[in-house]
């Protein structure tokens, strides 16, 4: 059994260098088969200072933000997922962009524009861009600028970035847990990104097949008891069943928000108290409805030298994952956590427009 890592480590770190920088507010630049995008991110950057120096801006939305504007992607017929283009020539103040690049504002600022769209030079460093900002947890909104940055990132480098599944187990110790004294957490951290995801192996090991669990962080779930989701249930209930079967291994997997980041996660549950479902709320958010990758976890369990495994889940998605990195799925065993009045419309989401089954 084998999976492949990324071809280019070094694309790898460079889009890595690039998330870094979007997440402190310094300026990329993308390059594409057309040419060179040179972009801020309007999350970060000091918004005030910018807008105080120009008499017009120009700014890159999602394509499912610039529906939600009613704009026009002019290359749609082509690829409806191409970011859309603006340009604003009275501007008042840094406020009516962030209005425009977070959807969660618009009952507050419900009147924009106008905007006027323009063609989009350079279409797939626009996408490349809006991939960063997904992979840094930030609004995928940037302001165009003439500027280019020090280091110029290549369409290639997300591309490696994404696809890279380097890692290395880094730390390993006993950790006796409620659910098991008999217990050894192993620390993983990606060579591409320093991003850490934990392998909790509970009971003691022997040759047959463990129960495994792919769970994606939740820190509202998991640390907090939101009761908005079942993820904290789902953790505890799992640990439970391991420590009832012979052993099994517990993979934590730092994706919080299906892959959108705490933040964009915080501003889907905004949405959703406005009335979106959490499917329409990351869409409109400009996101995927799940941006995980298990390839991740399928490297984990590689690492662990554990080839079968019965997966505890109620996602197809997860049980196609492991097996499409050669991972065999033994069984599927579901999980089943009873509703509440506060998650019981979200359950029925994740059945209904995901495909979730017991």
């Amino acid at each position: 059994m084998g999976i492949a890592v990324t071809s280019d480590p070094k694309g790898a770190r460079r889009a890595a260098r690039a998330i870094d920088a979007l997440r402190r507010g310094w300026p990329i630049s993308v390059e594409g088969g057309q040419g060179t995008l040179n972009l801020l991110p309007v999350e970060t950057v000091d918004l005030d200072a910018y807008v105080s120096a120009q008499s017009q801006v120009t700014l890159l939305i999602s394509s499912s933000r610039a529906d939600t504007l009613k704009l026009l992607n002019q290359r749609a017929a082509a690829d409806p997922a191409l970011p859309v283009q603006i340009r604003l020539t009275d501007m008042e103040s840094a406020t009516e962009i962030i209005a425009i690049a977070d959807p969660v504002l618009d009952m507050q600022h419900p009147m924009k524009g106008p905007f006027r769209c323009e063609e989009l030079a350079h279409p797939e460093a626009a996408k490349a861009a809006m991939e960063l900002a997904r992979h840094g947890g930030l609004l995928p909104a940037f302001l165009v600028v003439q500027e280019t940055a020090e280091d110029v990132l290549q369409t290639e480098d997300v591309t490696a970035y994404a696809d890279s599944n380097a890692l290395i187990i880094s730390a390993h110790a006993k950790l006796p847990v409620a659910a098991n004294t008999q217990a050894h957490i192993y620390g993983f951290r990606s060579e591409a990104d320093s991003t850490d995801h934990i392998a909790l192996v509970v009971g003691e090991r022997d040759d047959t097949t463990p129960v495994v669990r792919l769970h994606s962080e939740c820190l509202t779930g998991d640390v907090l008891g939101s009761l908005k989701c079942d993820c904290g249930p789902q953790l505890h209930a799992a640990l439970d069943q391991m420590s009832e079967a012979n052993w099994g291994v517990l993979l934590y997997l730092r994706q919080e928000g299906r892959g959108i980041g705490l933040i964009n996660k915080l501003r889907a549950y905004a949405l959703q108290d406005q009335g979106f479902d959490t499917v329409d709320a990351n869409q409109r958010l400009g996101f995927a409805i799940d941006a995980r990758d298990f390839s991740i976890a399928a490297r984990m369990l590689e690492l662990l030298s554990i080839p079968t495994v019965k997966l505890m889940t109620n996602n197809p998605e997860k049980v196609d994952g492991l097996e499409s990195c050669g991972i065999s799925v033994e069984t599927r065993l579901p999980v089943k956590i009873a509703a509440n009045p506060y998650n019981e419309y979200y359950l029925d989401t994740k059945r209904d427009r995901t495909g979730h089954k017991l």
